[in-house]
């Protein structure tokens, strides 16, 4: 499900980008990363109306360490890929704001009503910008042209229906793997907080992944790189917006420690794209490595 739901929606958001005169990187910024992301939105929401509130955070610091470490270190290593000038300018640094701002936020151990009205206000304008930049094709709007095959002449509505598929999906396979692997992990005892940032955020981020390669494979590396950074931002100020609006969420039970890393993986992958524009295989093993030691140190410290 997971594999063919990510390849169905990458064909069918590509040929809308093109249709829409917008570029797959905008597309990637915010329609597939909010598809990929409902997995990380529905857990943390039930997981807040529980009143467990470490799953849901853990969730959110864990997916984005997973987009950046695991995700985009195993996709370069694998297929290194080339990264937009507009990116590395504009989009990382955002994710370095938007990471800060997290941890301004639960300085007073919580976020609530009004911090969640706050990064909701966020997602909102980033939403807006983002199209507003976007509505011009990319100067490589030709060459991605030809990667897109015959799904490029079905209706828009057609393609709408291909990347709903697609996103139906990468949300049920993602949550079958999901529940199990957390009623696997709560078995052996583990903490809620460790739970979220560890199997949860793994799972959920599997369709961020099966998308990214997907897309890397076809050509579109920019619908990639849009999903992970995309992701990233939605988590933050979509799911924990909305979430703290419906419910506080608590920083206790985690370490400054997984704040520092999540701030970190995005401090690191702006000089990593910033060099020639790319994500190279050195690059991508250096992520991968850093992300398999903090599972590491989190596995030890149970």
């Amino acid at each position: 499900m997971l594999i063919g739901g990510a390849e169905i929606m990458v064909r069918g958001s590509t040929a809308m980008a093109l249709r829409l005169g917008v570029s797959p990187m905008v597309i990637g910024l915010t329609i597939v990363a909010f598809g990929t992301s409902a997995p990380e939105l529905a857990i943390s929401i039930q997981s807040a109306l529980a009143g467990k509130s470490a799953i849901s955070l853990g969730n959110v610091l864990g997916s984005n360490i997973a987009n950046i470490g695991l995700i985009l270190g195993a996709t370069a290593l694998l297929s290194p890929f080339r990264i937009e000038r507009e990116t590395v300018r504009r989009q990382i640094p955002l994710i370095i704001i938007c990471s800060l701002l997290l941890c301004a936020l639960l300085a007073d151990g919580q976020l609530g009503l009004y911090d969640g009205l706050l990064l909701s206000a966020g997602l909102l304008l980033f939403l807006y910008s983002s199209f507003a930049l976007g509505r011009d094709v990319d100067q490589n709007s030709e060459q991605e042209a030809e990667t897109v095959d015959a799904v490029q002449s079905k209706s828009m509505l057609a393609n709408l229906a291909m990347v709903a598929l697609g996103i139906c999906l990468l949300v049920f396979g993602s949550t079958l793997l999901v529940d199990s692997a957390v009623e696997i992990a709560q078995f052996f005892g583990m903490s809620e907080a460790v739970i979220g940032l560890t199997i949860v955020a793994i799972g959920t981020s599997v369709p961020e992944l099966a998308t990214a390669l997907v897309a890397v494979h076809r050509g579109q590396a920019n619908l990639a790189i849009g999903n992970v950074i995309g992701s990233n931002l939605f988590n933050i100020l979509g799911i924990l917006g909305i979430t703290a609006i419906i419910r506080p969420i608590f920083s206790a039970g985690f370490s400054p420690i997984d704040f520092i890393i999540m701030v970190g993986f995005a401090l690191v992958l702006l000089p990593f794209a910033w060099t020639r524009l790319t994500l190279n295989r050195i690059e991508g093993l250096i992520l991968l490595l850093s992300y398999l030691a903090y599972m590491a140190y989190l596995t030890l410290s149970v």
